[in-house]
């Protein structure tokens, strides 16, 4: 989804001719560093982009939302993926988001980043089996997973606790389906709800995101409890508003908080298999080279996401806590928040035109810009969208605060 909305928008936001020329944000880049493409201006944009044609970057733009959408689009239909592979996913929209200026600062994207980050653990290196003999997953990534999910639930309510009065007064639930940046046709009946509707609904989101989370660590069936709770969450949260690929991207590190036990009923077959293979590796048979260098990698990835999370850490327990912010270029571990203040009014920005050959005629007859998505002309019911998602809707939400 993300590299499909890359593929019908980059162009007309940081194309040639885009709002934002990513072209222009590269050369004033790389005028700051001298006019020299080193380790500088690498590590402060990452992107491969550096590399490739700029005589044509729109097409350059496209080629790359195209592969990132094949070989996305190969893993979801076959099931099938390995370290390679999801590695290209994870530099394709690396190189995406750090030229996408304003319309990339979205939490969501360096969440996908570090979710993908986690995935090239998650896979062999070379095979394609969906269930590879010797390269079970580390339990340092499935930790890796259950990380992510911990720090974006409790991120989410600390920034509420700390933000917006109305979080401690439980009235938020009052405003936000109708003052949300792109509301859907539920969200219309959800803002109509009784007011202790609305104070429920403010005390469960403050259960599932600053108590649920620490479930983790209190052992299997509360693990498991933890992720029942908050992929029903998501899901509300997916009914309730167009929130682009948020909701269902937070479902992905959800899953890491289920065993092959609780979830043997799934897969038919296929869990007397690994049954197998699990009983073959406890009688100690003799493991290839590769799975040796396997732990030496997972161990040491354990290492480096024990060290980017410390300013993430501190930035949790910090009273001027930020969110949705990378404390690294490569987006690898991130701190994350959602609605830390709420609107109590929706404003709109209005964009007219006019077909009149001179604008300042008092007969020229001016016509509203109807967008995709965002609200407009009253009469026209909310869009749903998700998971998909109209970047220039959604900037439109906060030009209004401005």
């Amino acid at each position: 989804v993300a590299f499909l909305v890359a593929y019908h928008q980059n162009k007309q936001l940081i194309g040639e001719r885009g709002l934002l020329p990513c072209k222009l944000y590269l050369q004033n880049v790389k005028k700051y560093f001298k006019g020299k493409i080193n380790l500088d201006a690498l590590s402060y944009a990452p992107t491969i982009i550096w590399f490739l044609d700029w005589s044509d970057m729109d097409s350059t733009l496209d080629c790359l939302a195209l592969v990132g959408l094949a070989v996305s689009s190969f893993v979801v239909v076959t099931g099938c993926a390995n370290m390679v592979i999801m590695s290209v996913l994870w530099v394709l929209y690396l190189s995406l988001v750090n030229v996408g200026q304003i319309w990339y600062s979205f939490g969501w994207e360096s969440q996908l980043l570090e979710t993908g980050f986690l995935g090239i653990f998650l896979c062999p290196l070379w095979t394609l089996s969906r269930l590879p003999r010797h390269s079970p997953p580390s339990s340092i990534v499935i930790w890796g997973f259950r990380w992510l999910i911990f720090r974006i639930m409790l991120g989410a309510g600390l920034i509420k606790i700390r933000g917006d009065r109305c979080w401690r007064e439980l009235t938020c639930m009052d405003y936000h389906y109708e003052t949300q940046p792109v509301p859907n046709p539920i969200s219309y009946f959800m803002h109509r709800s009784p007011w202790w509707f609305h104070r429920l609904e403010t005390l469960v989101n403050h259960f599932v995101e600053l108590l649920v989370p620490f479930f983790l660590f209190l052992g299997r069936r509360m693990c498991i409890l933890h992720g029942l709770l908050q992929i029903l969450f998501q899901v509300l949260l997916i009914i309730s508003g167009n929130l682009s690929f948020l909701n269902w991207l937070t479902v992905v590190p959800s899953l890491a908080c289920f065993d092959d036990a609780s979830l043997a009923f799934l897969f038919g077959s296929g869990k007397d298999r690994a049954a197998r293979m699990q009983l073959r590796g406890e009688r100690g048979e003799k493991l290839p080279l590769g799975c040796h260098i396997r732990r030496v990698v997972n161990i040491s990835f354990g290492l480096l996401i024990a060290f980017l999370s410390v300013p993430v850490v501190l930035n949790l327990l910090s009273a001027r806590q930020v969110m949705n912010t990378s404390f690294n270029p490569l987006r690898i571990v991130n701190t994350y928040g959602a609605f830390g203040s709420i609107t109590k009014e929706r404003t709109e920005v209005i964009l007219q035109g006019t077909s009149s050959l001179d604008p300042k005629d008092p007969t020229a007859v001016w016509e509203e810009f109807e967008f995709k998505c965002k609200p407009g002309e009253l009469s026209r019911r909310p869009c749903f969208i998700s998971p998909y998602h109209y970047r220039l809707d959604w900037l439109m939400w906060f030009a209004a605060f401005q």
